[in-house]
C-alpha cells in the first residue's frame, strides 16, 4: 500500500513539474495515485462509465473546457453511454494530447504527455465521433484519468444519389415533380435539366429537408434530368442518377371543304374533312368542329370521335361561313385551331312543269292545262320570277276549243305560302272569241321544298284586258300543281 501511494505521489509530482514547461513534452513514467475518480477494487467497465456520467458530469465539463475541447463534452457524454471499452496497452514512448486528473480536490489538465514507463501502460480505450473526426480517449486502468490520445479524420460515407421525375409523360406546360428524397448520406443534391435539344435549361439545388421541386415543361420532346448528391466531405456521388420525361407533341389539325364557293349548295350536303389531321407521337382520337357565320357567331357544333373525322351538314340558306376544328390526341393534347372559310349559294334557276284542271268562264268550259317554263329566284326567299307557257286542252266540244296560254309572274314567298301576279296571254278558247292579253293573279303553298327541287299547289285567276273584255265573260280559273327541278 505504501508502494502504491509512493507511485501516485510521483505521478502528481511529474504532472506538476510538466505544467511548468508547456513548450516541452512531459515524461510520464507512472500512474495511479492522483486519480480523477477514486476506484476501489476491480470494477466492470460499464460501471466505471456510469459512474463517470452520473457522478462527475460537472467535473468532466470543467476539464474539457480547461483543455480547450468544450465542444466535445456533449458528444463525449452521449457516446460514452453506449461505447464498448477496448482493453489495450499504451506502448512506451506513445504520446497523449492531454490528461484530465484531480489534485487536492481540483480538476487539472496536463498537455503534451509521453508515456515513459518501463513497460506498456494498460488502458481502457473508447472513441467519440464528431464532425467526421474520430477522437480516441483512454483511461489508465490503475487510476481512471481521462486522456485524449489522438484525433483521426473519418471519411463520411459516400453519397448515393436517387432521382425520380413523375409523371414520365406529360403535355406541354404540365407540371412534373422532381424527387431526390431517396438520396443517402447527402448534405445537398443538384439536378440539371436538359431540353429536347440537349442544352441545359436549369439547375435545381435541393437539400434533404427540401428534396422535392415542381417545374413545368413548355416544349415537346424528350427531357433529361441528371442528378448528383454531395456528402459531408463535399464529394459528389458516382452512381448513375438520371431520369427522362417525354413531353407529348400536340396533334396537327387540318381541315378541308369540297368547295370554296359552293354554288347551288343550299339543300345539298357539304362534308367537312379533318381526316388529314396527324399526331407526331401518337394518334388523333377526336376532332371538335364549330361552324361560324359571317359575323363570327357559332351556329352549330359537332364532335367526331372516330375516323375518318368528318362532319356532313346541309345548309338551309346561303351565306359566307367559317368552319374550325381542334384535334385531340390519345394523350389528351389538343392542336392549334385550324379553319377555312367558304361560301354557300342557293340554287336560283329551275325548270318548271305544272298542270291541273282549268275552268273557262265558270263550269261551262272544263279544261286540263299543262305548262312548261323557267323560274329564277330574284331574291332567294322571298321573290321569284316565273315564265311559263302551255296548252289548255278542252274536255268538252263546241263551242270550246283548245288554246295556248303563257305567263310572266312575280311570286312573293312568306314561309311556305306565296302569292303574286303578272301578265299573261291566251289564244281564243271559243270560236266566238279572240285571243287576249290577261291580268293574272296567283296564290299557293309549298308542299315540299328540297332547295334543289320543290313542289307546290296553287290557284290562279286570269281575266282579259280591254274595254270590251268583261271579266264575267272572259275569265279563267286554274287549280294546279307546280314542280321545280
Amino acid at each position: 500500500m505504501q508502494k502504491r501511494a509512493f507511485i501516485c505521489l510521483m505521478i502528481v509530482s511529474l504532472l506538476f513539474l510538466s505544467s511548468i514547461s508547456l513548450a516541452q513534452t512531459k515524461k510520464l513514467t507512472s500512474v495511479g495515485r492522483y486519480t480523477f475518480v477514486r476506484i476501489r477494487g476491480v470494477v466492470p467497465t460499464q460501471e466505471v462509465m456510469k459512474r463517470l456520467v452520473d457522478l462527475y458530469a460537472g467535473d468532466i465539463k470543467y476539464g474539457f473546457d480547461l483543455a480547450g475541447y468544450g465542444d466535445l463534452y456533449l458528444p463525449f457524454m452521449e457516446q460514452l453511454k453506449t461505447s464498448q471499452f477496448e482493453e489495450k496497452s499504451l506502448p512506451v514512448g506513445d504520446k497523449l494530447m492531454w490528461m484530465l486528473f484531480r489534485s487536492q480536490g481540483k480538476i487539472k489538465i496536463v498537455k503534451d504527455l509521453e508515456w515513459a514507463g518501463k513497460k506498456p501502460l494498460d488502458v481502457f480505450a473508447f472513441y467519440v465521433i464528431k464532425d467526421w473526426k474520430k477522437y480516441e480517449f483512454i483511461m489508465p486502468r490503475p487510476c481512471g484519468n481521462i486522456s485524449l490520445r489522438k484525433i483521426e479524420e473519418v471519411a463520411p460515407p459516400e453519397a448515393v444519389c436517387s432521382l425520380t421525375v413523375t409523371p414520365s409523360k406529360v403535355n406541354i406546360k404540365d407540371s412534373v415533380v422532381i424527387d431526390m428524397s431517396g438520396s443517402q448520406n447527402a448534405k445537398a443534391m443538384m439536378v440539371d435539366v436538359f431540353g429536347p435539344d440537349g442544352v441545359k435549361i436549369i439547375t435545381h439545388k435541393l437539400t434533404p429537408d427540401n428534396a422535392k421541386i415542381t417545374m413545368t415543361l413548355d416544349k415537346p420532346g424528350d427531357y433529361r434530368f441528371q442528378g448528383i448528391a454531395i456528402n459531408l466531405a463535399d464529394k459528389p456521388s458516382t452512381n448513375p442518377c438520371e431520369a427522362k420525361v417525354h413531353v407529348n407533341y400536340p396533334p396537327v389539325c387540318k381541315i378541308a371543304v369540297p368547295c370554296v364557293t359552293c354554288v347551288n349548295y343550299v339543300g345539298k350536303p357539304i362534308t367537312f374533312d379533318a381526316s388529314e389531321s396527324t399526331d407526331p407521337d401518337g394518334e388523333v382520337v377526336r376532332v371538335d368542329f364549330e361552324l361560324l357565320d359571317k359575323s363570327g357567331q357559332v351556329i352549330d357544333k359537332f364532335t367526331s370521335t372516330g375516323k375518318p373525322f368528318t362532319w356532313t351538314k346541309t345548309f338551309s340558306k346561303g351565306g359566307t361561313f367559317t368552319i374550325t376544328a381542334i384535334a385531340t390526341d390519345d394523350f389528351g393534347a389538343v392542336s392549334e385551331q385550324c379553319r377555312t372559310s367558304f361560301e354557300v349559294t342557293p340554287k336560283r334557276s329551275f325548270f318548271v312543269a305544272e298542270g291541273g284542271p282549268l275552268f273557262a268562264k265558270g263550269s261551262h268550259g272544263p279544261y286540263f292545262f299543262g305548262r312548261l317554263g323557267f323560274l329564277y329566284r330574284l331574291i332567294p326567299n322571298p321573290l321569284d320570277l316565273l315564265i311559263s307557257a302551255g296548252p289548255g286542252i278542252a274536255l268538252k266540244g263546241d263551242p270550246w276549243k283548245s288554246f295556248l296560254m303563257g305567263n310572266i309572274l312575280l311570286l312573293y314567298h312568306q314561309g311556305p305560302a306565296f302569292f303574286g301576279g303578272g301578265f299573261g296571254f291566251s289564244t281564243k278558247s271559243r270560236e266566238d272569241q279572240k285571243g287576249s292579253l290577261e291580268l293574272v293573279g296567283e296564290l299557293g303553298v309549298n308542299v315540299f321544298n328540297y332547295y334543289t327541287s320543290a313542289g307546290s299547289l296553287f290557284f290562279e285567276a286570269r281575266g282579259a284586258l280591254g274595254e270590251d273584255r268583261s271579266f264575267s265573260k272572259n275569265h279563267k280559273f286554274l287549280l294546279g300543281f307546280r314542280l321545280l327541278f
